[in-house]
């Protein structure tokens, strides 16, 4: 049986990318990075995402993209920096495609996001709550229970564990928080599965188990269309 494809725009070094793969897609990823291109496992080509996904999006049967967080990240305005803002124009790309799509961001992008769906790493059985946010022109689920459905800002799981601070090592009963310095990194590549990545690339990594969760219902998605 064919696998549809899958194109993972702004893919860095290949999380979501794993998960899709793992759940049935073949992958083909983009991004500017040369650095994290190295490191990614799948077929990939160095481009701007954006510009891509207009020229070459037909071709694939569905799209992923992560448009940069960094103008929607904490860090960002505390430090007042001037990222772009790249949701508008990366969902007019995606929309022009008339493909399936998935846009991918973190939980600061919600008034940017069209009633996204949000996993977070613990209903997973991940050591991280990693909240991220994702809308999509296909009906989409989370584990969430139906009641906390109506708060499109809580994951709908209580937080049980606390997190691990800064820089110092991920002690037994505590999540870790994989930005920045952070401590652990074999910790991190073993709990997310992503054991090629360095620390630049988990910093920005799509847990794969976030996508191949959503890739199980976008296939399912798939069989229903003519």
């Amino acid at each position: 049986m064919t696998r549809p494809t899958m194109l993972v725009a702004f893919s860095g070094q290949g999380g979501s990318a794993a998960g899709w793969y793992q759940a049935g897609f073949d992958v083909f990823c983009v991004d500017t990075d040369p650095k994290a291109l190295v490191r990614n496992p799948f077929p990939s080509a160095r481009a701007e995402a954006v510009e891509y996904i207009g020229n070459e999006g037909h071709r694939f049967d569905v799209i992923e993209a992560g448009p940069v967080c960094k103008a929607y990240s904490k860090t960002a305005r505390i430090w007042d920096a001037g990222h772009p803002e790249q949701i508008p124009d990366t969902r007019k790309a995606l929309a022009n495609t008339g493909r399936p799509y998935v846009i991918e961001n973190v939980e600061e992008a919600l008034p940017e996001l069209i009633e996204p769906v949000m996993l977070c790493g613990q209903s997973f059985g991940l050591r991280t709550y990693r909240h991220r946010l994702f809308e999509s022109n296909m009906p989409l689920s989370s584990p969430r229970s139906a009641v906390m459905q109506l708060n499109p800002e809580s994951c709908g799981f209580v937080h049980r564990y606390p997190l691990a601070k800064m820089g110092r090592p991920v002690s037994a009963g505590r999540f870790y928080h994989a930005v920045g310095n952070f401590s652990g990194v074999e910790l991190v590549r073993s709990d997310l599965g992503v054991a090629w990545m360095n620390r630049d690339g988990i910093n920005q990594c799509i847990p794969p188990a976030y996508t191949r969760y959503l890739g199980s219902q976008i296939l399912e998605y798939l069989r229903w269309l003519p």
